[in-house]
This record gives C-alpha cells, structure tokens and sequence, in this order.
C-alpha cells in the first residue's frame, strides 16, 4: 500500500517476496505446532494437555459450522473451517509479533494486511460456496434461489449484492489487520522521535495495542469463518 517492496517476475506474473515468505512462515509456524500438538495422542488425556487444547480448537471450529451448516455438507466442511481459521489467526498475529525491514523494505509481516491475500481468500470462499450451491440444488434451482428470490425483478441488486459480499468478506480483513499494523508503525515512529521522552509513552502504548490487536486478530478470524459457513448455508438453502 504505497510502501516499498520487493518482487520478482515469473512467467508474466509479478510476485510479492514479502507475501511469499510471510505466507510460508504463517504455514510453516501451522505446521509446526500441530505436529507438536499431534503427537503420541491418547484415547484419555489427562490435565491440561497439549491434545486438549487441540480438541477444544477443533470443537471451537466445529461449532462456528455446526451453527450455520447442522448438516453433511457441514461436516465435510468442518476440516476446511479449522485450517482456515489456523490460517487466518496466525497470520492476522503475525505482524504483531514480527515485521523485518531491511532498507525500508518490508519482508515479513502478516499476510494478511495486503489486500490481494485477503481478496484471494474472500474468492475462494465465495466461489466455493456458489459451487456447492449449485452441485446441491442444481444450476437451475440455483440461480432461482439465489439470483431471483424473492422476485425476479431483484435480479440486479442480487447480483451486486453477490459482488459486494466478496469485496467486504475479503477488505474487512485486510482493513482491520493493515489499520493495527500501520498505528504500530506510528507508534515506533513517536518512540525514535524525541529520545526517552517519547519512547517511554511509545512503549507503554506499544503493549496496549499490541494486546488490542491480538484481539481484534482473533475476532477477524472467527468472523472471516462464521461469514463463510453462512454464505455455503445461503447457497445451499432448503437442501437439506
């Protein structure tokens, strides 16, 4: 957005390396600790254990979909729901913790504070759930549902209404995650400025939003996958 960056061209195609590697490290921390998480599970754990976090995280994303999909497309949907809520909150809280800057160029930050990570998601899950709209309905009961209900008349604004629910699915994201990571950048800004009469302020407010954003973090991504499980329950409706 406007700051510098380093890319590269493959194919025709501009790329990111600041996406690229913050994307691979998001799912290289993933990886890593599910691998942890998972190993040597038992039937009963005892305690707080690392396998009872797990479960709970899973049980957590099971709900988000059990609210809007109580049915067998929700369950094939339900290990989708958890990697994309793992996806999201560990990339919306890795800007918190790391940005690495070399020459005022950005490598790493969260990937999803550019605007095209969370668009790509957004379309994704939108065009997911028109297909699974239309395997389950049918193309013709389909485009009735979904485009001329309740009257046919209705049939632009349910167009639009389709394109503005990608738009604001996928710049909700970007915009919350871009907005903490700028007023970070601020915050250092305020602390280099006037020597220990700055920083200690710099610092202290440094804590608090950093505590704020981890929050807001999270809530991005149980709303990014409640807004997903709805917009697959909308397409499908009357199914099952």
């Amino acid at each position: 957005m406007g700051e510098p960056t380093a890319t590269f061209t493959f194919a025709g195609l501009t790329f990111d390396w600041s996406v690229i590697i913050s994307t691979t490290v998001t799912f290289v921390i993933i990886f890593g600790v599910m691998f942890w998480m998972a190993r040597r599970l038992v039937m009963k754990p005892a305690g707080k254990s690392k396998q009872n976090f797990l479960e709970w995280m899973i049980d957590f994303t099971n709900g988000i979909v059990d609210g809007s999909l109580p049915n067998r497309t929700g369950t094939n949907l339900k290990f989708f729901a958890f990697s994309l809520f793992m996806f999201i909150f560990v990339a919306n809280q890795l800007g918190v913790a790391f940005v690495v800057n070399v020459n005022d160029v950005t490598f790493l930050r969260s990937p999803t504070a550019n605007p095209l990570v969370t668009l790509g998601f957004a379309l994704v899950v939108i065009g997911m759930s028109h297909y699974l709209g239309v395997q389950k309905l049918g193309f013709k009961r389909y485009f009735k549902s979904v485009y001329l209900s309740p009257l046919s008349v209705l049939l632009p604004i349910n167009i639009i209404e389709q394109f503005t629910s990608f738009l604001t699915l996928g710049l909700r994201l970007f915009g919350n995650i871009f907005a903490g990571e700028m007023v970070l950048t601020l915050l250092w800004q305020m602390a280099n400025s006037a020597g220990v009469v700055s920083f200690v302020p710099a610092f202290l407010l440094t804590i608090v939003w950093q505590a704020f954003s981890l929050f807001v973090g999270s809530i991005q991504a149980y709303v990014f996958v409640t807004l997903t499980t709805v917009y697959v329950s909308e397409k499908i409706e009357g199914v099952e």
